[in-house]
């Protein structure tokens, strides 16, 4: 599949545009999208909330529902949530499996910071 790369304009595929995907899904909330009001996550309505156990299962169950719903090119096979150790960030890393074609069966591993699309990332 071929797509548009947000910060340049250029066609993206692969690997690049399945990254691209799973940020703009995990990081839109839900309701925001005109067209498609359930499209997102609640993943944006999580990220200022205390850190602990409840708010990290919060948070995986959340990105494991949108992608699953979302991003049909991917299965996400283990997710964890925890801190950079720096300013008090956080970090969504994400494994799994592509689906998609000839890559179906292809191991992914993503790591998206947890302040993504808040101008910090």
């Amino acid at each position: 599949m071929t797509g548009m790369d947000a910060r340049t304009g250029r066609a993206i595929t692969g690997q690049a545009h399945i990254e691209q995907s799973v940020a703009d899904i995990l990081f839109t909330p839900l309701g925001t999208r005109l067209a498609r009001r359930e499209y997102g996550s609640l993943l944006p309505e999580l990220i200022d909330g205390p850190v602990n156990p409840v708010m990290r299962m919060r948070v995986m169950a959340a990105s494991v529902m949108a992608l699953a719903r979302w991003e049909p090119r991917i299965q996400v096979n283990q997710v964890d949530f925890g801190s950079t150790g720096i300013d008090g960030g956080a970090v969504l890393e994400l494994q799994g499996e592509r689906t998609d074609g000839p890559r179906a069966g292809t191991v992914f591993s993503m790591r998206l910071p947890a302040t993504h699309g808040r101008g910090t990332a």
